[in-house]
């Protein structure tokens, strides 16, 4: 079984939630947004990149706008195997939290 690496997951939940707005700019701000951590553009172009190799993702060109100069964005969508990676790694993170408590500074005491 591959599981997804964390930055893997929040992309692919990012794509999730955007959906038609899910081009790698908005992706990139929702993750600052989120995650209060500056993310450069190769941190989520290329898990994009390797997501749609592995068929987690697919891209397509949207319409040119002029407020991009004529140029088009691509927009990612989330495949049935990207759902369904997203569906086991949460799952398992259900399992292996199970019973534990909230995470506190003074449980290490």
């Amino acid at each position: 079984m591959n599981l997804l690496t964390r930055t893997e997951e929040l992309i692919l939940l990012a794509v999730w939630r955007l959906r038609e707005k899910a081009y790698s700019v908005e992706i990139r701000k929702y993750l600052k947004e989120v995650t209060a951590s500056y993310w450069s553009f190769g941190a989520v172009y290329m898990p994009l990149d390797r997501m749609v190799k592995q068929g987690y993702l697919v891209s397509s060109l949207a319409d040119p706008t002029p407020q991009r100069g004529g140029r088009s964005k691509r927009i990612y969508r989330l495949t049935p195997a990207g759902m369904e990676s997203l569906s086991r790694i949460k799952k398992m993170q259900k399992t292996i939290w199970e019973g534990l408590p909230e995470p506190s500074i003074e449980e290490l005491k």
